[in-house]
Order: structure tokens, then C-alpha cells, then sequence
């Protein structure tokens, strides 16, 4: 208690710091300020399924049954090595492995782009 005391009187007779910059202090942005390009996400990829962690996430992903309204076709890689281009996707076990994580929202109004898993490689990409 006494220490604490010392601490207070020190702290009120001393003045204040002088500011070294005048200019405002810029804060960094998890994401992106533009919209969300499912055609650059490639490689390792991580799909949180907890709805607790989604403000953690790089973006929302709903998976569509039918392959004509998904903005993206995905094949699932064995090997993150083989999963050099948009739509090859290696998913891993821990989000920390992974280049990107993705919440996957069973709702699809809420979702940033919709995917579609095919069987094909050939076929997985963009579908611009």
C-alpha cells in the first residue's frame, strides 16, 4: 500500500509526456478494404465451422449443392504443394497451418462467394 502511495505522488507531480509525432497514429486492417476475390485464394485452407470465431475468418463461404450457382468450383488437393492455382484447395486439420480460413455459413445470403466441390481438376477455378 505504501509503494502504491509512492507511486501515485510520483506520478502527479511529474509532467506528462510530450507527443514525438503530430501526425494521427494509423491502425492496420485485418482485411481487405475492397470486396472479396474468391479467384485468388488458393493453397492451404482452413473451414471454422464455429460461429464464435467468425470475426477471426478472411471471409464467408457457403457451400453450394448444385453446381451452376457457385461462384467457384473446388477440388480438393491431397498435397498443398499441388495447390498452385485458384480453386485447388488443400485443407488442412488446425487453422494454423492454413493460408486462409474460411467460416462456412449454412446460410447463403450471408456468405461473401459460394463454392461447389467437383470431382474434376481440370474443372476447379473461376467461373468468370
Amino acid at each position: 500500500m505504501f509503494f502504491s502511495f509512492l507511486l501515485t505522488a510520483l506520478l502527479t507531480v511529474l509532467p506528462a509526456p510530450k507527443a514525438l509525432a503530430a501526425e494521427p497514429l494509423v491502425v492496420a486492417r485485418p482485411r481487405a478494404a475492397g470486396p472479396l476475390e474468391p479467384c485468388k485464394i488458393y493453397g492451404s485452407v482452413y473451414l471454422e465451422t464455429n460461429p464464435s470465431r467468425r470475426s477471426y475468418c478472411f471471409g464467408t463461404v457457403y457451400i453450394e449443392p448444385e453446381e451452376a450457382f457457385a461462384d467457384l468450383l473446388v477440388f480438393k488437393e491431397d498435397n498443398k504443394l499441388f495447390a498452385d492455382r485458384a480453386g485447388l484447395w488443400a485443407e488442412t486439420p488446425a487453422r494454423d497451418f492454413a493460408d486462409y480460413v474460411l467460416f462456412v455459413t449454412p446460410d447463403r445470403a450471408r456468405a461473401d462467394f459460394a463454392i461447389h466441390y467437383t470431382t474434376v481438376r481440370s474443372f476447379a477455378g473461376c467461373k468468370n
